[in-house]
């Protein structure tokens, strides 16, 4: 099993702008799904992004991989020092590490992974055929 390296680029940028786009035209979706898009967004193109770098890896290895990940920068949000807090600060510091942890995230980068994972299984069940 090898996925498309172009396929799986296009997804993981495209569920960047979205994620982005997520942000600022976030007034114009309920307020249910603007308070949770960004983070399960960001957990999906994670997930796009580990699958194109591990690119032979099964789509379970990739869903592991994501979840630590994600798991891991959400309980970084745990630890505050000074030198953190200004990577924070800045705006790519804070697309990447966010600001402070918050357990529905947790929850919305299991969502956003388990997407994925759909996405991907049926990508490369129809690659093999």
């Amino acid at each position: 099993m090898k996925r498309n390296r172009l396929v799986y680029s296009g997804l993981t940028v495209g569920v960047l702008v979205l994620g982005l786009a997520s942000r600022r035209l976030g007034t114009y979706l309920p307020s249910f799904i603007n308070a949770y898009i960004g983070d399960t967004l960001w957990a999906l193109m994670v997930f796009f992004g580990i699958a194109l770098v591990f690119s032979r890896q099964p789509t379970r290895i990739v869903a592991l991989m994501a979840l630590l990940f994600s798991f891991s920068i959400e309980i970084s949000q745990l630890y505050h020092a000074p030198w953190i807090d200004a990577i924070r600060a800045t705006r790519l510091g804070a697309l990447v590490l966010g600001f402070g942890f918050l357990w529905t995230d947790l929850i919305c980068y299991s969502v956003g992974i388990a997407v994925g994972a759909l996405i991907d299984y049926q990508l490369v069940r129809s690659a093999k055929r």
